[in-house]
């Protein structure tokens, strides 16, 4: 067998630290934050590197992007509902910041019952085991019956729900981000799976209503698609429906001669799951474009994400 001795370090070769190229400066560090200074100055004191440079650039392309009058669509998973930010998403549609809404079914679910009752999010485990899991009455009930009246009118999901919230008397209407679309004109559209959300459990549930009015929907969020040019999307807390969706929206718009190329494309959540990371940030942006993956908690992200946009408009 050969025999290896060390090597010797004596003869390797080196050059001036002032001729190699750094990633990291000094000019683009943090700056301790000054007690009584605004949001706009935090947000501009992050250090410009790595997530908070990110952070910096989707507000910037977020800003942009409504100033030259093009999209910013929100594609959402029910977890930022169920940990209260409809309030936030609101706010967004209202000040012409989210210009557009899609969703998994689940979210009708928790915006329903937030606008009926201001409580959501049943404890799964202990109604599993008492077989009484997703089997509150008004919600299925309700439910059901908008979506079943809507799109038997021609609607799809999302604007059958809005308007039946819209037009109800739930005490808190006003935090439904379905009833808002509706009454701003903003396109909301829902996507299901079907046997994933509760209400497809109750007797009222028509599969052919349910199935038709999400098919109108996907080819209502593939028409908000092929407007994307020069405009953002955001996935916010989804890791298979709307990525899935949005991919085949893309295709559909793209297909029939729309160009949609220069986008902007970010995926927001606690785990960089492989679906958003392939469907919405690099296939997407391939050709042309830019994403982000912004990593943490809804609750606190989109928050200081929505901040951070209304002080750079």
């Amino acid at each position: 067998m050969k025999k290896y001795k060390p090597v010797s370090l004596k003869k390797v070769k080196t050059y001036p630290l002032s001729l190699r190229k750094s990633k990291v400066e000094m000019g683009m560090a943090a700056v301790p934050h000054a007690r009584g200074a605004s949001f706009r100055e935090f947000t501009e004191d992050l250090p410009s590197v790595l997530a908070a440079a990110d952070l910096k650039s989707v507000v910037h392309a977020v800003a942009g992007a409504r100033r030259r009058g093009r999209p910013v669509v929100l594609g959402m998973g029910a977890h930022p509902i169920k940990v209260g930010l409809s309030p936030v998403i609101i706010d967004l549609m209202r000040k012409g910041i989210i210009t557009a809404v899609a969703t998994n079914g689940a979210c009708i679910i928790h915006d329903f019952e937030l606008s009926l009752l201001g409580r959501t999010s049943e404890d799964v485990a202990s109604e599993l085991c008492s077989g009484r899991f997703g089997m509150a009455r008004e919600t299925g009930r309700e439910l059901n019956r908008a979506i079943n009246r809507g799109v038997g009118k021609g609607y799809g999901i999302g604007n059958s729900v809005g308007r039946y919230i819209y037009e109800s008397k739930n005490a808190m209407k006003d935090k439904s981000i379905f009833s808002e679309s509706f009454r701003l004109g903003i396109p909301a559209t829902v996507h299901v799976a079907l046997g994933s959300d509760i209400i497809h459990m109750h007797p009222d549930a028509d599969g052919s209503r349910i199935g038709k009015g999400s098919l109108r929907d996907f080819k209502l969020f593939a028409s908000v698609i092929a407007d994307l040019e020069g405009g953002v999307y955001i996935n916010l807390g989804s890791a298979v429906i709307m990525p899935e969706v949005f991919l085949k929206a893309l295709t559909v718009a793209r297909n029939l001669g729309n160009k949609v190329e220069d986008i902007t494309t970010v995926n927001m959540d606690f785990i960089q799951h492989y679906r958003p990371r392939e469907n919405v940030l690099c296939r997407p942006t391939l050709k042309k474009g830019r994403s982000y993956a912004l990593t943490g908690h809804h609750e606190i992200m989109f928050p200081l994400l929505a901040a951070a946009i209304i002080e750079e408009m």
